[in-house]
């Protein structure tokens, strides 16, 4: 699986992005998907996952209600809406592929991982 992050940018706080990760290769719908940032001086941390079929969800505490994971397994790309930014939000953000239904926050369980979009929250 190739994955393809997109959608970063510059964006004052309090405002809204969305993040995409197109994938190819092997059957999309067969992976769990996850979110994770990167900000300069600090380890990768988790933000979100779904699972295959998009039914299932969970998210880092700091997240939750402001970003929401879905998934288009028609199209096989897996999308983050992020409202009500803040800048500790500030980071690289990676999108990542895990062979099986199983979710998980651990970055070492997934197989697959995007190159990275960078969201900068500022005003």
């Amino acid at each position: 699986v190739q994955l393809q992050a997109s959608g970063g940018g510059l964006v004052q706080p309090g405002g809204s992005l969305r993040l995409s990760c197109a994938a190819s290769g092997r059957t999309f719908s067969t992976y769990a998907m996850g979110w994770f940032r990167q900000a300069p001086g600090k380890e990768r941390e988790f933000v979100a996952a779904i699972s295959w079929s998009g039914g299932t969800t969970f998210y880092r505490d700091s997240v939750e209600g402001r970003f929401t994971i879905s998934r288009d397994n028609a199209k096989a790309t897996v999308y983050l809406q992020m409202n009500s930014l803040k800048p500790e939000d500030t980071a690289v953000y990676y999108c990542a592929a895990r062979l099986g239904e199983t979710m998980t926050r651990r970055p070492s369980l997934y197989d697959y991982w995007g190159q990275g979009t960078l969201v900068t929250v500022s005003s």
